[in-house]
């Protein structure tokens, strides 16, 4: 059974007979015209209903005219209806010359498998490890590349495989291990396409894109999906050590990202780039979990790196711990952690040299302790086992905590108060923050 836009009743064409009151002729010309009668009145009625529907069908559809020709407002800022395998097609076409697969062969590929200075192609592609970039600039020749930090981490030799196979040596023109972004730089010859920048900020929930990529060496991928989530803020380990100590806004897509997405593009159905591919969930039961580097906050990290081959942030010389992580370590190793036990003094036995335990006092749960102090903190007079719990009045939980008030509150060349427990006695100093010379692990 079919069911029709309206009800039966609706549009139907039964029409009651009038009842007449005089004596009914049963001739046959009055049958006659009484059939004709009915049926024009059922035609007509047909051809109404017909026409009304033709009507509400041309109102829903914005007016007549060659399917597709009359654009119709279906987004915000008034952008015409195209039907959407047509636009993730034309996007992709426009974005995908600018998309290339990056190849690093790191350093201890290169000592493991003894491959000289000069290895040559089939070398490197065999023992290289993957990922994507974006053409993003090409100014006096040369081609600039975005990718993440960790796609040429530790490279020795770093080649860029455009769409059409050429292959080009890669120059590093700086990174930045904080947001994960880095700037290669390549011969322009032959490239002649470069990404449309987008405005991330603009995205909406539920807004299809496309990723662009080398997933797991397949260069040239796409695969598209909605922004599930515009600004979800993660923890992070910059270091890789498994301890979180920052945190990054991303866009979260359910688009599919593997290894060798990294450093790829997010575009928008207009061909624009509003982000860099940069990391997934990789758990069990876990499916359409990715994120990628906002385009907003990518170009201002891009542009320094172009200009000065790096980020300039302030530097305060820290090697340190969560106060957190150690006393639930100490909970989990069974550790006397008593300020007042001899064993805590820090002894040499057997040719083993015990390190004294830092002293907690009551009731500090939170803080970091300093493993090791250099440059400007060393300085100042901060020393080993120091627990800091405050910088400039703001209490400091942890190295994520640190990390987010000195880069995002503080200058190169300004003071900041810190305050601390040494040996359980409340103290504080004043560090003169420089520029980080170099990447570390140190604050």
């Amino acid at each position: 059974m079919t069911m029709g836009l309206f009800d039966d009743d609706f549009y139907s064409t039964r029409v009651k007979r009038r009842i007449r009151t005089g004596k009914r002729n049963n001739s046959r010309p009055f049958a006659r015209r009484g059939q004709s009668s009915t049926f024009r009145i059922a035609f007509i009625s047909s051809v109404a209903s017909s026409l009304l529907v033709v009507l509400l069908f041309v109102a829903i559809n914005g007016g007549g005219g060659e399917r597709g020709s009359e654009a119709r407002p279906a987004l915000t800022g008034g952008q015409a209806l195209v039907e959407t395998s047509e636009r993730i097609i034309s996007a992709s076409e426009k974005v995908r010359p600018a998309v290339v697969s990056i190849v690093n062969l790191t350093n201890q590929a290169m000592a493991e498998q003894d491959l000289g200075d000069n290895p040559d192609d089939g070398e490197i592609m065999n023992n290289a490890n993957l990922g994507s970039g974006v053409i993003f600039q090409k100014t006096d020749g040369k081609a600039y590349i975005i990718t993440n930090a960790h796609v040429i981490d530790d490279a020795a030799v770093v080649q860029a495989v455009l769409i059409n196979g050429d292959r080009k040596a890669a120059t590093i023109i700086g990174k930045d291990v904080v947001t994960d972004l880095a700037v290669l730089q390549v011969d322009g010859k032959g490239i002649d396409t470069v990404v449309d920048i987008g405005n991330s900020s603009k995205l909406r929930d539920g807004e299809m894109v496309i990723a662009v990529g080398n997933p797991l060496g397949f260069g040239d991928s796409l695969t598209q999906g909605i922004v599930s989530n515009k600004k979800r803020i993660i923890a992070v380990s910059l270091n890789q050590d498994g301890i979180y100590d920052w945190e990054q806004e991303v866009i979260q897509i359910d688009a599919a990202i593997n290894q060798g997405n990294s450093g790829g593009a997010l575009v928008d159905l207009n061909g624009k780039l509003v982000g860099i591919n940069s990391m997934k969930v990789a758990d069990t039961g876990v499916e359409g979990i990715g994120f990628a580097i906002p385009i907003d906050n990518a170009m201002p990290i891009l542009k320094s790196l172009m200009e000065k081959g790096k980020v300039s942030r302030p530097y305060m010389g820290l090697y340190s711990m969560d106060l957190g992580l150690y006393l639930d370590s100490s909970k989990d190793d069974g550790i006397n952690d008593d300020p007042n036990d001899e064993t805590n003094k820090g002894k040499e036995e057997d040719g083993e040299f015990e390190v004294a335990a830092p002293v907690i006092p009551d009731g500090i749960k939170s803080g970091i302790i300093v493993l090791e102090a250099v440059g400007p903190s060393l300085a100042a007079g901060l020393q080993f086992n120091d627990i800091v719990v405050a910088l400039d009045g703001k209490p400091i939980k942890s190295t994520m905590d640190l990390r987010k008030y000195l880069y995002n509150s503080k200058k190169i060349g300004e003071s900041m108060k810190v305050t601390y427990y040494r040996d359980g006695k409340k103290q504080t100093l004043e560090v003169k923050l420089t520029e980080k010379v170099e990447q570390s692990e140190e604050r």
